[in-house]
């Protein structure tokens, strides 16, 4: 019975850390600006768009700032006007955003608390399940994005909002000129990679603990048993 417990605890605390990095990998790219100025280069976005760099940045970081659960004021783009619907679509972005932000706070402080019960009863099973369970995600959405990139964004689209607002028409929100749905992969590109490091991570940290650790308490507890 006591086994049964044990196991049920490491798996809820192994899914708890995978939604903690995969959350953590989502808001990490989100505010990783230098992603996007890369990508004005690499992808031309200038030429596309017709607008100078400078104005593409000032544009792109008013929208990150926005996205921030720290921000109180309405979207407005210094440089481009804005539809209704477009208005729309992005308050539904910056809920979700918002939401990750808070549940990344709330995930943390739960397994903060998980951990330090681990770390007592030198329990580091937690660990290898974790690494096992969070590189499996990035696994099939990676096959997915490299057979069907187009297919995986309009399906999230379908998913996340329950409109069309978000296929903009760039006569009335052309702000959708300097975000190519190719910027969009990048991102998904990255926050795949992140999380498949913090899986490699797990697994290297459950295999140097699970190797090092627990027999060495082990074998104190023998001892102590049999002084006792």
């Amino acid at each position: 019975m006591r086994e049964k417990i044990r196991k049920t605890e490491n798996l809820i605390f192994s899914i708890l850390l995978m939604f903690l990095f995969i959350d953590l990998a989502v808001i990490l790219t989100l505010n990783c600006r230098q992603l996007y100025y890369l990508d004005i280069d690499y992808l031309d976005i200038s030429e596309g768009s017709g607008l100078n760099e400078e104005v593409i940045r000032r544009n792109y970081d008013v929208l990150i700032d926005y996205n921030s659960m720290f921000s109180r004021e309405e979207l407005e783009f210094p440089d481009f006007p804005m539809s209704e619907g477009g208005r729309i679509h992005f308050r539904e972005v910056k809920r979700i955003f918002v939401g990750l932000q808070y549940l990344l706070i709330a995930d943390f402080i739960l397994c903060a608390v998980l951990l330090i019960r681990h770390v007592r009863r030198k329990s580091f099973d937690f660990l290898k399940l974790t690494g096992i369970m969070t590189i499996t995600v990035p696994l099939v959405l990676g096959i997915l994005i490299a057979l069907n990139w187009g297919w995986v964004f309009v399906t999230f689209h379908h998913l996340a909002f329950d409109n069309d607002y978000w296929l903009f028409d760039p006569s009335t929100d052309p702000v959708i000129g300097i975000l190519p749905d190719i910027f969009f992969m990048h991102c998904a590109v990255m926050i795949l990679v992140l999380t498949v490091l913090c899986a490699m991570l797990c697994l290297a940290a459950g295999h140097r603990l699970t190797v090092f650790v627990s027999p060495l308490f082990c074998e104190k507890s023998i001892k102590n048993n049999k002084n006792f």
